[in-house]
Parts: C-alpha cells; structure tokens; sequence
C-alpha cells in the first residue's frame, strides 16, 4: 500500500478521532503516507432539523460508507455510537480504539450542577435517550432540543439562555474542553448511548489489506464491549430514536453491563444489570436487550 486514505466527517471532533487513528498507525508504521479526507454527511448538512426525523444514526456515516463503497477511501472513521447496527453489505468495523469516558456530562452556564438547578431550568440536548433521562429525575425541567457540533453546542448555551446542556464527555476530553464540564452524570442517572466513546474504524470487507493493518491497532477489551453493545442495539432495535442506554465493561474476562429504556407515554422506566464471560459477548448482548425488552413489555 502505498497510501492510505481515510474518510471522516468535517467537524473539529471528527478530524481530531481521524488523526488519533492516524497518530496510532504511524506508531506501528512509521513509513506509512496517510491522507486525511472531509465528506460532508446529510446530519452536516441539515444541523437544525431533529435526528430521529431524518433517518436516526445513519444521517452521520452514509456518505462516508459510499464513498468507502466507491473506493474513493480506504478507510473511515467514525464516533461508533453514530453508526446502526446493521452495516451496508461489504462494510465492517475493522477495529477500534481505546474507549474515552463514556459517561454524559453537564456543562453550566454558571457553575451550578442540575441538583443545584432545584429540578427546573431550561437544559439543552439533541438526544432523545438524554431527554427522557434528564425528565425522569427532573420533571419539572424545560429541556430545550439543539443541534450542531461540540463548538456549536456549547455557544448554544448563552445564545439560547440555556442553564446548561448536556453531552459526552469523549468529545469534550478529545478536544481538550475538559475544564468545560460542570459535573460527570452518574451512570446509574444518566446511563450512556451504546457505544459512546468508542472510535470505530471502518473498511471494506474484501480489502484483506486494510484490514490486516488497522487490526494492529485494535484495542481488545474495547472491541469486546462493542461487540456486546451493538448486539444488544441490535436485537432491541430503533437506533437512536428512543430512550435506549447500554453501557458494558470487561474485566479479567467478564462482562457487567446495565442498560435502560424509558417509556415517555406510559412514564415508566425498565433497567437491567448484566454479568458474562467476555468470549460470549455477542450472544449475550443480545440476551441483555430480550430481557430488558420483557421487563419493559415490548
């Protein structure tokens, strides 16, 4: 190979995950000549409209994957939690890296945490799981939809007299925003997107190649929470278009992992908790979403 090519979204986050896989590569392959391209995605181009509107999670990744399809790019880099849980034919995820914190967390316009804001306040998040989670605990609050990438967001804040929004720390960290953040939300609270922070890299399935050089830099146990994770968003379905949270950890070779939904019309909430052996991850994610899905009465 004499070049790799890799395909990402445009937005400062985007670039900064696209050159952290780069960074990895070029520790094991110094030699590598690597090229960086921006495809604009249809969530990049529409950033007002409501996700769950327009399609869910593949609004981010679509374009990126045909050109990937095409072989315009040899790879492409995406924050995996935007990705569905089914691939195009011919795609997979041929590893990924260390997962950041995958915790949500709260930036305040003034300092004070959503306990401190006595359950009221206008709160802004663009995501249908935050939502319903932040109402549950807080149901007097006014939470406000919003759009747009890290930067934008957080400008949101004072140009819509928001107390505050919500977001996942893995962006803030990677982009060195860090000191932004207000409070860490509980997982028990505020229980994560299925894999969010986790950095997914993508390529096509017959480019033996490729494949061979990104699995160099595959993070183990992280490929094994994500395998666990999709398989759960899988069997229970819907993307990111209801209040769905997974959240899975691997230690020693054991999985635990709790997961939520809430029902916003009937007002109620069905949570699990998950222990398994790490080498049945797949099975067992998927095993995870059936029993929250009985206990929710889907």
């Amino acid at each position: 190979m004499t070049k790799l090519r890799i395909g990402t979204r445009g937005s400062r986050l985007a670039l900064c995950q696209a050159r952290l896989v780069e960074t990895e590569l070029r520790a094991v392959f110094p030699s590598l000549e690597m090229e960086i391209t921006k495809i604009k995605t249809s969530g990049d181009i529409n950033s007002e409209e409501d996700i769950s509107r327009m399609g869910g999670k593949g609004i981010f990744v679509k374009e990126i994957e045909q050109s990937l399809l095409s072989d315009e790019i040899d790879i492409a880099v995406h924050s995996m939690k935007d990705m569905p849980s089914v691939l195009p034919d011919g795609l997979i995820i041929g590893s990924v890296l260390k997962r950041e914190d995958s915790r949500d967390v709260f930036v305040s316009a003034d300092g004070r945490t959503l306990e401190q804001l006595g359950g009221k306040g206008r709160v802004g998040t663009g995501s249908i799981r935050r939502r319903a989670q932040l109402l549950f605990r807080f149901p007097n609050l006014e939470v406000v939809p919003i759009r747009g990438n890290v930067d934008t967001r957080l400008k949101k804040i004072f140009s819509e007299d928001l107390d505050g929004i919500v977001l996942a720390a893995a962006g803030l960290n990677r982009l060195g925003l860090s000191e932004r953040i207000t409070q860490h939300l509980a997982q028990d609270d505020m229980v994560p997107a299925p894999c969010q922070g986790i950095i997914a890299i993508e390529c096509r399935e017959d480019d033996t190649e490729t494949r061979n050089l990104i699995s160099s830099i595959t993070h183990p146990d992280t490929e094994t929470v994500a395998v666990f994770e999709r398989s759960f968003l899988e069997t229970f379905g819907g993307d990111c278009q209801i209040p769905l949270g997974c959240c899975a950890l691997v230690h020693l070779g054991k999985i635990s992992a709790h997961s939520v939904f809430i029902d916003m019309e009937e007002k109620t909430v069905s949570r699990n908790t998950w222990k398994c052996d790490s080498e049945k991850a797949s099975a067992e994610g998927s095993l995870m979403a059936k029993d929250l899905m009985k206990r929710a009465g889907l």
